[in-house]
């Protein structure tokens, strides 16, 4: 990765399964960085400063809106095991647009070398909620392409959809490209999500045509969730009622 970062002009999808049964498919611009870095960004980008597109340490690694960026991160990863000071951060996440920003899920990449070791899927909700699974092999293996990493649902996602079952997450982090897989189960019901596109030098270019292709950034983001709600309620999706978040902050899994 450029000392600059990376572009991600992807792609997301989310396909629910059961009685009733809903897709959609919509582009989406995430940023990678090294959270750890002082070096120098794009003109049109920022860290914890206004711009076109900025990243915020406020905005993650732990509770929404309160976050204190990769050391948190860090802590998580040393509190379960893994100490090895030579492991690098990356965080892959839709960068704020005019300052404005929400993010469903942002991933928090552990690498020894070139090898993924782990990844905190850092999930917040439109509801002000937010919760983080710990994905790992045993002894903290390389985590691969055929990899699948399991845990218990613990964050009420969707009010469409009860906190039970589980999640299973598969990560292909290439050098060209990313593709993840969240697969929630839950009996009949669940939901594949998915996350994938090319990797490419975060330049000041990148930025305008990210911003031209999806104007407004995570405020789109926003609306487009609202949007898919109503639609579900309009084909008869049932209304959970929005009970407390989980006392843990991280879900480690397996």
């Amino acid at each position: 990765m450029t000392p600059q970062g990376e572009h991600i002009a992807g792609e997301t999808t989310h396909t629910r399964r059961g009685e009733i049964r809903h897709r959609f498919r919509y582009g989406v611009d995430y940023v990678m960085i090294d959270p750890e870095a002082t070096g120098d960004y794009p003109r049109l980008f920022s860290r914890n400063g206004f711009n076109l597109m900025s990243v915020h340490d406020q905005d993650h690694g732990g509770p929404l809106n309160a976050g204190a960026g990769p050391d948190w991160a860090r802590a998580v990863l040393e509190r379960h095991g893994l100490t090895d000071k030579t492991v690098s951060l990356r965080l892959l996440t839709q960068p704020r647009f005019l300052s404005y920003g929400f993010n469903p899920v942002s991933f928090w990449l552990a690498f020894k070398v070139d090898a993924l070791v782990a990844v905190i899927a850092e999930v917040s909700t439109p509801f002000g909620d937010r919760h983080s699974y710990l994905c790992h092999l045993s002894g903290f293996a390389p985590i691969t392409k055929d990899s699948r990493i399991k845990a218990p649902k613990a964050l009420h996602v969707s009010p469409f959809q009860d906190v039970k079952g589980s999640y299973e997450f598969a990560f292909d982090i290439r050098a060209d490209r990313i593709a993840i897989t969240i697969l929630h189960s839950n009996q009949a019901e669940g939901v594949v999500a998915t996350l994938s596109g090319p990797r490419a030098g975060l330049t000041n270019a990148k930025i305008v045509q990210g911003s031209l292709r999806r104007p407004m950034g995570a405020l789109r983001v926003m609306f487009l969730i609202h949007w898919q709600a109503l639609r579900l309620k309009l084909k008869g999706a049932q209304y959970r009622a929005h009970p407390k978040p989980p006392t843990s902050e991280v879900t480690e899994c397996s």
